[in-house]
């Protein structure tokens, strides 16, 4: 592989690993694309290289997460549970019908996402306004402030309410499904999910799914090499940006709002997906 080819992939491994770090998605939507589009990677090796990339993102983002005690360790295993059998399937389903319908399949989830969470974050900031925004921030400083004076440590997540098993072993089955097919991880649509349907901050929302999809990619990583659909030379000038970049979007994500995280998606998910529909 030449120099600059692998000075490209460490770009794109550090501006994907940052971003799935940030919103919990994993780097695999940003790699996979890059992938097809830009090295013209066959589906199947760019799906199984995606997933070691993914991989190793949340490898390197649950090390920062957990220090920030940000992770529902409970809900992430109960996911990855459900996650395991869901990985056989999306390998089977790769070696079955990976084809043009793949880029379409691809492109249609991360427009039709992407629009949603555009919509859902424009509706909330008009309905909350600026005033309620920097009154929950303050109340959410104040009530920080406190419990920092007195515990003296760092605040753990404590979840309001325990998310009942039978919602999240078959959410974490279509999560598995899609890793496994897409290469992407299943991030990009359990971070929404968390935070909309199950009531979780953002902030949250996004630990958690990094700690899960570094539990159950893992066995969608070793079908795939066992598949052999896994680009080593890819993985390695790639994951040397993931790391890189993981670690710079665990520290940004502190100081990043919830809404323009979910912006951040968006956006994203919406460009990658139009450029696979006219590639």
């Amino acid at each position: 592989m030449v120099i600059i080819t692998g000075l490209l992939l460490i770009i794109i491994g550090i501006i994907a690993g940052g971003y799935g770090a940030i919103v919990g998605a994993g780097g695999g939507f940003i790699f996979v694309p890059a992938l097809l589009l830009l090295f013209h990677v066959e589906p199947t090796i760019a799906a199984g290289t995606g997933l070691v990339i993914v991989l190793m993102n949340s490898l390197s983002g649950v090390v920062g997460y957990s220090k920030q005690k940000r992770i529902d360790y409970r809900t992430g295993i109960l996911l990855s549970i459900g996650a395991f059998p869901g990985s056989f399937i999306g390998v089977w389903l790769l070696q079955m019908y990976a084809s043009s319908s793949f880029y379409i399949l691809f492109a249609s989830l991360l427009v039709i996402l992407g629009v949603f969470l555009i919509v859902k974050n424009t509706r909330v900031e008009k309905k909350s306004g600026l005033q309620d925004s920097k009154n929950v921030s303050n109340q959410v400083a104040a009530t920080t402030e406190q419990n920092h004076s007195e515990h003296s440590k760092p605040l753990a997540y404590e979840p309001k309410s325990r998310l009942l098993a039978k919602y999240l072993l078959p959410l974490g089955l279509i999560m598995g499904i899609f890793s496994s097919y897409l290469g992407i991880g299943g991030g990009w649509l359990l971070v929404p999910i968390l935070i909309y349907i199950f009531r979780m901050s953002t902030h949250n929302a996004t630990a958690t799914s990094i700690f899960s999809l570094c539990l159950y990619t893992s066995v969608g990583v070793i079908l795939q090499i066992i598949n052999g659909n896994v680009d080593w030379s890819y993985v390695l000038y790639g994951g040397l940006g993931i790391v890189v970049g993981s670690q710079l979007g665990v520290r940004l994500s502190q100081k990043i709002p919830s809404r323009v995280i979910m912006q951040m998606l968006s956006v994203l998910l919406i460009v990658i997906g139009f450029r696979m529909y006219f590639q």
